[in-house]
């Protein structure tokens, strides 16, 4: 069996002074394979990806791993804490209303200076010693002065190092009321059908201060910089978010079919060797970033959300009943809410009493088979 080391590494401290941490797993590969680094519940009440990891781990053990595998769970102590009766708030730090998922740091301002030092650098010494460089300047950060960063930054950045270790990163999240769908960079669209999710939100190669992004961006244009210079490099990281399905939920069983995903696209890269983890068979639709529509809530009432998630909806077609009781002498008091294109329902909001303008849904729209 391939052994399992945890150790905990502390990413802040708590108002009494104790300090705050969290669990890193790790397993050892061969060093024949990429380096894969996984995380979890960096918003609060998104933990399925706890089970999963727990479900990797017990897989992971009988498996030969050609690379070493880094697995994160609890990545935020602070949101997967964070209560208000009965509920796990935990997307935005309590004290800025940042979304925790997007204090990671752009190091791009790196690429330029590294492509003029290594223009004739082999390809191995370019990945190692970027990979490196990026390791070095967000350690930098952490090691500056202590009242420069706050909470989610300093948070972010520990994650974030150890990211950068990796050539494969998974961040592991869910939606309020989810099916399961994939952002992929653009530049990896070929990976993405060896993941078993039918739902792939294919993004630009932009920083726009996620975990993923800050993973693959700076090698997204460490690449177009040396291609402006005459040299084709590949893209040497790939890096995604992977949604899970619903928040403030786990379910075991869909945890071991969620790792072997996961594990079919880590055999696809050959982190693993001799893997049992296949593809399944299955229709993949994919949409482009700027066609994943958010459909917000016309009029404040009580919601009835009859799309199905993952269902196809025709124009005109009925996504939704509202109900307006205080209204119901003066005017309709049911009203069908309608919707004007062709689309796939993707997730929608977890409480059924909306105010005008919630995010009542998100639809994938102008959709293609992969």
């Amino acid at each position: 069996m391939t052994p399992i080391k945890q150790e905990n590494i502390q990413v802040g401290e708590i108002a009494n002074g104790l300090p705050l941490t969290i669990p890193v797993y790790r397993l050892k590969g061969n060093d024949t394979g990429p380096r894969v680094y996984i995380q979890a519940n960096m918003h609060g009440a998104e933990v399925q990806g706890n089970a999963v990891i727990y479900q990797l781990l017990e897989q992971l053990q009988q498996q030969t791993l050609a690379g070493d595998i880094t697995l994160v769970p609890y990545a935020n102590p602070i949101g997967c804490n964070q209560k208000s009766g009965e509920f796990t708030l935990g997307r935005f730090d309590p004290i800025t209303g940042t979304n925790w998922n997007r204090m990671y740091q752009s190091h791009l301002p790196l690429v330029d200076t590294f492509v003029a030092e290594h223009l004739d650098s082999s390809l191995s010494e370019i990945k190692n010693q970027f990979s490196a460089a990026l390791v070095q300047a967000t350690q930098a950060m952490l090691d500056g002065p202590a009242y420069s960063i706050n909470t989610g930054k300093r948070i972010a950045l520990n994650l974030q190092r150890l990211a950068h270790e990796a050539d494969i990163v998974l961040d592991l999240h869910t939606g309020p009321i989810s099916s399961k769908h994939l952002y992929c960079p653009e530049y990896a669209k070929a990976s993405a059908s060896y993941f078993n999710i039918p739902h792939v939100l294919l993004i630009p190669n932009d920083f726009d201060g996620a975990l993923d992004e800050a993973s693959f961006c700076p090698w997204w244009a460490l690449s177009e910089a040396y291609k402006k210079q005459g040299r084709d490099i590949p893209v040497l990281v790939e890096a995604f978010t992977v949604e899970l399905g619903s928040q403030e939920k786990i379910d075991l069983t869909e945890a071991k079919a969620d790792a072997a995903s996961l594990l079919s696209y880590l055999s696809y890269k050959e982190a693993l060797l001799n893997s049992p983890f296949k593809p399944q068979a299955m229709v993949r639709y994919g949409c482009m970033l700027q066609d994943y529509l958010a459909y917000y809530a016309p009029m404040g009432g009580m919601v009835e959300y009859t799309a199905a998630l993952g269902s196809h909806i025709k124009a005109g077609d009925t996504i939704a009943h509202i109900l307006r009781m205080e209204r119901y002498l003066s005017e309709q008091p049911l009203h069908s809410i309608t919707l004007d294109k062709d689309a796939i329902a993707i997730l929608h909001f977890a409480s059924a009493s909306v105010n005008q303008g919630t995010e009542l849904y998100k639809f994938f729209t102008n959709y293609f088979e992969l």
